[in-house]
């Protein structure tokens, strides 16, 4: 990372978690209040529990729905020496974790165990009106369940997302090897940069990978974050983004967007952000607020007034001409 002065680029070390006074405890507040530094636009997500204990007196860090129905598990670490000098390695204290929210048959039983204890710590947080703790739970859990088209699905699958600044390779490899073998685990590095007062961080996706044989000897890192071109196989977090789709002139400055379900509206802008009530947001600020989660995928829930379809819709219908026009 360079700061621009001038003509002049200084590179801006990175500096440790540790270096800056943060404990795991602070990296696991800022990841409650903004977990699309993980997930992105690309996906939607609802923060329901931290600091869960199980049964066995264990307690993991970070809990959420995400709009597959999915239990999400969210481990964190503050650095690699945090890892490493653990008895239990990192990657399999949270598989036990998981393996817990296995048990988990229903919403009701959720937000009974898990979302209700959450919503009465952070009450100041929710607008419980004459509702208690458990009513406002089920009734959030389930239009986000219903809204994502995932009532069916809820806790068919667990997944689990590994943070911290820096991994270990006997960590890296355990994860590439769970991940071959069908265990939806994640790691990401949350990469702190100070420059004067500020604290920035970056994210970098680092598992799962396209391939995992490297990690295997050399742990190389094949991040996904630079995958811009039309392909393929192009996953999930590499899709092209509003900027792309206005490049492409598939959408246009001052085209009205929709909030899916709802009579909001947002004027896009040039830069790919949306203006409502004469402010400037990002699109998934906009639609965070609106829906009220953790995260909100953008491109399924920003609906394009003019043709009634939903950005990604419009984004899948432009790459599939491209790649029938390379074709023929």
């Amino acid at each position: 990372m360079y700061n621009i002065k001038g003509e002049k680029a200084e590179k801006v070390k990175m500096v440790t978690f540790a270096e800056l006074g943060m404990q795991e405890n602070d990296i696991e507040e800022v990841l409650r209040c903004s977990i699309d530094m993980l997930c992105d636009d690309e996906e939607s997500m609802l923060i329901v529990g931290r600091q869960v204990k199980n049964e066995k007196n264990g307690r993991s860090d970070l809990t959420a729905v995400d709009n597959n129905g999915n239990l999400v598990l969210i481990e964190i670490k503050r650095d690699r020496r945090d890892i490493e000098n653990r008895k239990e390695a990192f990657e399999f204290q949270a598989i036990r974790y998981a393996a817990s929210y296995a048990t988990i048959e229903s919403p009701d039983e959720l937000v009974k165990k898990v979302y209700a204890p959450y919503i009465e710590k952070y009450r100041s947080e929710f607008e419980l009106g004459e509702l208690t703790s458990y009513e406002l739970g089920i009734r959030k859990l389930n239009e986000f369940l219903g809204a994502n088209d995932a009532e069916n699905s809820f806790n068919k699958k667990q997944r689990i997302i590994l943070v911290a600044s820096d991994f270990d390779e006997q960590t890296l490899s355990a994860v590439a090897w769970l991940n071959s073998n069908q265990v939806d685990m994640s790691c990401y590095r949350l990469i702190p940069y100070k420059i004067i007062d500020e604290l920035l961080i970056i994210t970098e996706k680092i598992l799962p990978v396209a391939s995992y044989d490297d990690y295997y000897v050399n742990l190389m890192d094949k991040s996904l974050r630079d995958l811009t071109k039309i392909r393929r196989g192009t996953t999930r977090r590499s899709l092209p983004k509003i900027d792309s789709m206005l490049d492409w002139g598939v959408v246009k400055e001052g085209d009205i967007i929709v909030a899916k379900g709802r009579d909001d509206e947002a004027t896009l802008l040039k830069d790919g952000n949306v203006m409502v009530g004469g402010k400037e947001k990002s699109m998934q600020a906009w639609l965070k607020e609106l829906y009220d989660w953790s995260s909100v995928q953008t491109y399924t829930f920003a609906i394009h007034k003019e043709s009634g379809k939903s950005l990604g819709q419009i984004r899948e219908e432009y790459m599939k001409e491209q790649l029938q026009e390379e074709d023929e």
